[in-house]
C-alpha cells in the first residue's frame, strides 16, 4: 500500500498534514509524481485495476470486486476527478448518498471506501 498524490495542485507533506495523520504518515508510502495520469497509466502496466471515485458514477463502490490488485483514485475538494483522469480510470464508483447531499468530504470518502476495501483483503498475519 502507499498514498500516490500528485506534485502540484495537492496539499504537501506539511507539519499539518503529519498532525492531520495522527501518527500515520510514517507507517505509509508516500509517493509524489510529477504526473499523475502516466503514474496511472503504469500502475495499470503492473496489472493494477484503476477505480476513481466520483459521485456521478453509476456504478456503487460496494459491489465491486476488490480482489484484483487496486488503486483508488480521489478527486479535489469542490471539483472531483479531472476529465482526463476520469478518463484513466478502469471503472468509476459512488457512495451512496441519501437525501440532497451529492457528495462527501473526500476524506471522509477515502475513509469509508478504504475500510471496505481492506476489510475484504485477506487478513494480515
Amino acid at each position: 500500500s502507499a498514498d500516490v498524490i500528485p506534485d502540484r495542485r495537492a496539499a504537501g507533506l506539511t507539519e499539518t498534514v503529519a498532525n492531520a495523520a495522527a501518527g500515520a504518515l510514517p507507517l505509509i508510502p508516500v509517493v509524489q509524481v510529477p504526473n499523475l495520469n502516466r503514474a496511472l497509466d503504469s500502475l495499470k502496466q503492473a496489472g493494477f485495476w484503476i477505480y476513481g471515485l466520483d459521485h456521478r458514477a453509476s456504478q456503487l463502490y460496494s459491489g465491486t470486486d476488490f480482489t484484483n490488485p487496486a488503486a483508488i483514485v480521489l478527486g479535489g475538494e469542490g471539483h472531483g476527478l479531472h476529465d482526463l483522469t476520469r478518463r484513466h480510470c478502469d471503472f468509476l464508483l459512488r457512495i451512496p448518498m441519501a437525501g440532497q447531499v451529492a457528495s462527501l468530504n473526500v476524506s471522509v470518502a477515502a475513509g469509508i471506501v478504504l475500510f471496505d476495501w481492506r476489510r475484504r483483503q485477506p487478513p494480515i498475519a
